[in-house]
């Protein structure tokens, strides 16, 4: 069957600059900028933001805006959608989540220490001027989660209303848990007023896991 998502999709990469641009940006390492693509199709700038904001808006490709710590104005950067991911002959999340258990066995090391050092290193490269708390929930959502965030008081809650991994979850829950709860105490772990308190499981064919963070008191941030 086909969806109404697939659909739209399957309209933004109808256009062979786009399927273009999309193919790009889905296989590189990194997050691309506009001068890149422009340099890669030899279209103008404003071309080719528009081909990106159909591509966005069809949930192919994110826009992020890059972390310098240069003078000048940061550029928009652009990667695969975490929910296309796998879709149109895409590299899968599947293949990030083996590397890392992969990884965990060559280190021989928990699955939650290797999450641990991923969140690490991902906390280096977010925005210092964006709330800590905001940090988390558009890593949570790059991830593919959907959070929705709750705050009282010290406490913010986050309901994350999808399991990007379901079927090895469903297997084999408590690996997939502790290298996300592994995850995101790396990143609590690179802000300067954040600590994760816990994270309840639920069942991943139905999602709503709650991640529960504390924002540290004053005296106890070094």
């Amino acid at each position: 069957m086909v969806t109404i998502d697939t659909q739209r999709e399957a309209r933004a990469l109808g256009d062979p600059t786009r399927y273009r641009l999309f193919r790009y940006i889905a296989e590189a390492s990194e997050p691309v900028s506009v001068a890149e693509l422009t340099d890669l199709v030899k279209l103008n700038h404003n071309a080719v933001r528009q081909h990106l904001a159909v591509l966005k808006q069809a949930e192919l490709i994110v826009e992020a805006t890059e972390v310098r710590d240069r003078p000048g104005r940061p550029s928009l950067l652009y990667q695969l959608h975490p929910e296309a991911a796998g879709k149109w002959e895409t590299p899968g999340s599947y293949a990030w989540l083996a590397g890392l258990l992969a990884q965990a066995v060559k280190d021989n090391v928990s699955v939650r220490e290797i999450g641990y050092r991923e969140g690490l290193r991902r906390g280096a490269h977010m925005q210092s001027d964006q709330e800590s708390a905001d940090q988390i929930a558009a890593e949570l959502m790059r991830n593919g989660f959907r959070p929705v965030r709750s705050d009282k008081a010290r406490k913010i809650e986050f309901v994350l209303g999808r399991c990007p991994f379901e079927e090895v979850a469903v297997a084999n829950p408590g690996e997939v848990c502790e290298l996300h709860l592994g995850l995101v105490e790396g990143l609590a772990a690179s802000t300067p007023d954040l600590s994760i308190d816990r994270l309840v499981r639920k069942d991943p064919r139905r999602a709503g896991c709650r991640l529960v963070i504390s924002r540290r008191r004053e005296h106890d941030v070094d």
